[in-house]
């Protein structure tokens, strides 16, 4: 553990890339098989479960501090992070210990097993034989809050300097439904075995956001475009004759989607296919998506009802061929891939759950901005840009790949309710509630908690302080008199809210001080948009 909190250390005290790459790799040469293992599980989010609540790990902290249980909850949010206040009011430590990262995890996870009073007494034991910073680092472990500034890619290149494997390789390796329970560092890492890889995903890539006009592209010959699909990126794994289901976040969702599994019998051995899935209208006009929410119905389901499986049916929208007859395609050009993936897709019934995503036809930029402006119409998020002659990369990387996406719905609302928002903002009230006008009455109908600046928040924390009229645990009524821009990307019909809507992926567009309350929006204007884009 102590060489752990270590190299946590080292990497929170630096925001450059190459000393945070230094010292993973530094540690990947030394530290125990066993905790090389749970590092690269706990940074590609694979944290052990939290098994003791954060409010029994308040109390036992401000009883073994000495201090009342008020006085602790009130340096809890100007401190702004849990472990880490629990670590500093905790007295020093009477003994020490020389445990693993991995005896550790071992001992948190086994509290679920154990009744309360023996995890209490675990937990104060664990508390009294580590110095502050490994403190620090159990009680991240035991919040399920654990965050070391890297990401998995930055960790990735990290493994591959420490043990020669090429970057792209580790990144597949590492990918699929593994953890340090059911496997290895030997196997996972330094043995590459076939069997094991049937199931694997490819590292997806990803694009950014169009930054610059797209004529600054170069000329529109040398691009692919085609639509944005609203759904969930997967990829689709035929291997072994076995079929699998992979999410953009690494989860296999292969029984969540049961109506694939009839590609089996019709695409070859060895494919994988990269696309969009998509609850799909074979009846309605034009064969056509269905809304994001349709889809949303089936998302955390680990089994699918009859009725659900006919009312939101799903498709792959595909648009990439990663392996074709168990080649790795992903160093060829967009353009072979796609020819390959157009001759593969062409044999097939119509009657499948599989859908080529159409590229779309353009001579110029403006052309293509005016089919991007009817993206809606078609169940579309906007245009994605590829390059023709670009390989498949892994994770984001700019230059061949832009998102183009259609501008938010916006409308303006007023801000009702107040919430401190969590870490570095834990002193901060960041989350709001919005409403819009029912004739004389505020009606909430969304939250929202980023799009501002650090200083709007701050501004908005001291008015909120001055300006509360009632409290509610963590939340504050508030006097309703500021207007803010909603942005959002869909809009769609929900008995579970009051205003009877519910906004997709809504944040704050900018502080509309120049409002009146008055001239904020109303819910028939918000019904209005769900006629249209509901």
């Amino acid at each position: 553990m102590k060489d752990f909190a270590a190299l946590f250390t080292s990497l929170d005290q630096t925001t450059k890339i190459t000393p945070k790459v230094a010292a993973l790799a530094a540690y990947f040469r030394t530290a125990p098989e066993e905790d090389r293992l749970w590092t690269i599980a706990l940074l590609s989010g694979r944290r052990p479960k939290r098994t003791v609540t954060t409010t029994r790990l308040r109390e036992w902290a401000a009883e073994r501090a000495g201090i009342p249980l008020w006085l602790f909850e009130e340096a809890y949010p100007v401190v702004g992070d849990l472990a880490e206040t629990i670590a500093l009011v905790l007295p020093p430590p009477t003994r020490t210990s020389t445990r693993s990262l991995t005896d550790w995890i071992t001992t948190i996870r086994g509290l679920a097993a154990r009744d309360e009073p023996d995890r209490r007494a675990e937990i104060l034991a664990a508390w009294d034989s580590l110095p502050e910073t490994e403190r620090f680092v159990f009680n991240k472990l035991i919040t399920g809050g654990f965050r070391m500034g890297v990401s998995a890619k930055l960790m990735t290149r990290a493994l591959s300097q420490a043990t020669d494997i090429p970057e792209p390789e580790l990144a597949h390796r590492l990918m699929g439904d593994w953890t340090p329970e059911t496997t290895s560092f030997q196997s996972l890492v330094l043995t590459r075995d076939p069997a094991a890889d049937l199931s694997k995903p490819y590292p997806f890539y990803l694009a950014y956001g169009l930054e610059d006009p797209p004529d600054t592209l170069g000329p529109p010959a040398d691009w692919q475009a085609e639509h944005k699909w609203d759904g969930i990126r997967g990829q689709l794994i035929l291997r072994g004759g076995q079929h699998f289901v992979w999410s953009r976040g690494e989860e296999l969702m292969t029984d969540r989607f049961p109506e694939l599994a009839a590609l089996r019998d019709f695409l070859p051995d060895g494919t994988v296919l990269d696309g969009e899935l998509l609850a799909w209208d074979y009846n309605g006009a034009g064969d056509a998506p269905l809304p994001f929410n349709a889809l949303q119905k089936r998302i955390g389901r680990k089994t699918v009802p009859k009725k659900l499986l006919s009312e939101a049916p799903v498709i792959l929208r595909a648009y990439d061929l990663l392996e074709d007859g168990g080649t790795d395609l992903r160093d060829r050009p967009l353009s072979e891939r796609r020819a390959r993936l157009e001759a593969l897709a062409a044999a097939l019934p119509d009657t499948l759950p599989l859908r080529l995503s159409p590229t779309l036809t353009f001579d110029s930029w403006d052309a293509l901005a005016q089919i991007r402006a009817k993206s809606r119409e078609m169940g579309a998020e906007g245009i994605m840009l590829k390059r023709r002659a670009s390989p498949y990369l892994a994770g984001r990387k700019k230059g061949d790949w832009w998102k183009w996406k259609v501008d938010p719905l916006t409308i303006d609302a007023v801000m009702i309710y107040a919430q401190a928002g969590h870490g570095r903002r834990a002193n901060l009230f960041t989350d709001y509630t919005f409403a819009v006008w029912d004739g004389n009455e505020l009606v909430p109908f969304t939250k929202a908690y980023s799009g501002l600046t650090d200083a709007e928040f701050r501004q908005i924390t001291a008015w909120v302080r001055k300006n509360t009229l009632e409290r509610f645990g963590p939340v504050r009524r508030v006097t309703p008199e500021h207007v803010f821009e909603i942005a959002f990307e869909g809009i769609q019909a929900s008995p579970r809210h009051k205003s009877g809507v519910a906004l997709r992926f809504p944040r704050m567009l900018r502080w509309r001080k120049d409002k009146p309350l008055q001239e904020a929006n109303t819910l028939e204007d918000l019904k209005g948009m769900l006629e249209v884009y509901g």
